[in-house]
């Protein structure tokens, strides 16, 4: 299955080419690949204040994450000599909701609550698969 979220399909092409549903883009805008990074990453970061430099460095893996995730949608997506512009924005900002849901680091932030993250998660993937690009 190509990452590409596919919303037109010419006649020429053949009886092939699939236009992707609601479903198929809900899957398509998470970037899986990157968020299991994340949860490999954090799993390897003590969550204990033995480690001072654990917050900066879970904050700067999260920085990491969001420009790797634009850039690798935008790699897997690029056709045609054209991006996918909202497919790679949509990715980074799911990449970022599945990061609030999981916790770390946000709950360094004064005031966070838990079910903040799982909440926007919940609402995010409801609302992501309405999101249609243009071709």
């Amino acid at each position: 299955m190509a990452r590409r979220i596919r919303t037109t399909a010419l006649q020429a092409t053949g009886g092939d080419v699939k236009i992707d549903g609601y479903f198929d883009r809900v899957i398509k805008y998470i970037p899986s690949d990157i968020v299991g990074a994340w949860v490999a990453i954090t799993g390897l970061v003590p969550k204990t204040a033995e480690d001072p430099n654990a917050g900066t460095l879970l904050w700067v893996v999260f920085a990491v994450g969001l420009v790797l995730t634009a850039v690798w949608t935008g790699v897997q997506t690029y056709e045609n000599g054209k991006l996918a512009p909202l497919q790679i924005a949509v990715s980074a900002v799911a990449f970022a909701v599945w990061v609030v849901a999981l916790g770390r680091p946000f709950d360094s932030i004064h005031g966070f609550q838990h079910y903040y993250g799982p909440i926007a998660l919940i609402g995010f993937t409801l609302i992501s698969g309405w999101l249609v690009p243009k071709e």
